[in-house]
């Protein structure tokens, strides 16, 4: 009884050291990015090219809206083939602003491309500013305050990723 009553002490008292021994570091990546002149630049520039990019959109729209109204006004008075070829025409256009819309702004569309090549690189620098931080700082983990919280750096000797698969017989 002892025995099992110290075992269990000193096993409560090493998790509790080895859990007062991590170091955690807070910080808020939105407020950083708002600091940094290149990501403001940046933004800016893809909030413009997202507005003309959604204004072009808008107008084909509004084309397609007045075909729409005129079809429906006219309808009665086109004959059967007629109507089928503005019907066709209708849906070809409709097709056209839907595909329009995926590319611009669809998953890893233009938007998302043009947010790759003018923010990514701004992200990587506060990245690795963060990594060198936590590195020469001892810092075991470096939490994102911006949007929830957010594991941004871990040191790699706590990923235990690898001991898990070898114990599923992984390799």
């Amino acid at each position: 009884m002892k025995k099992t009553l110290l075992f269990t002490l000193l096993l409560i008292g090493t998790a509790f050291m080895a859990q007062s021994q991590q170091r955690y570091a807070i910080i808020d990546t939105k407020y950083i990015l708002e600091k940094i002149p290149e990501y403001k630049n940046a933004d800016k520039k893809l909030q413009e090219i997202g507005e003309q990019w959604q204004k072009e959109i808008d107008d084909k729209q509004t084309v397609l809206d007045k075909m729409y109204k005129n079809y429906e006004a006219e309808q009665f008075m086109l004959t059967e083939d007629l109507r089928k070829k503005r019907e066709d025409e209708l849906f070809v256009r409709e097709k056209e602003i839907r595909d329009l819309q995926k590319k611009r702004f669809g998953y890893e569309g233009d938007l998302f491309k043009e947010r790759q090549r003018l923010i990514k690189p701004v992200q990587d620098r506060v990245y690795s500013a963060v990594q060198k931080m936590a590195l020469a700082r001892s810092y075991d983990f470096v939490l994102d305050k911006s949007e929830g919280i957010t594991v941004i750096f871990a040191d790699p000797k706590l990923d235990k990723s690898d001991d898990i698969l070898k114990e599923l017989g992984i390799k």
